[in-house]
């Protein structure tokens, strides 16, 4: 494995919004009564943290190469 794995603009953006997406969702299902619509907001920020880290990734920002 290398040194650098997952140290990359690509990695950290993704798991940024991952990450976002799960508190959002959290936070929905603590509410009382629960919000779903936001629940379902902080799922879609999941699925999204995958497209964003395509698309970062086809732009060449999955290199860890200076």
């Amino acid at each position: 494995m290398s040194a650098h794995h997952g140290n990359t603009p690509a990695a950290w953006t993704g798991v940024t919004v991952a990450m976002l997406g799960f508190i959002v969702g959290a936070v929905a299902l603590l509410q009382d009564p629960v919000s779903m619509r936001l629940f379902w907001v902080g799922c879609a920020l999941g699925v999204g943290a995958l497209v964003v880290f395509g698309v970062m990734a086809k732009m060449g920002l999955n290199s860890s190469d200076g």
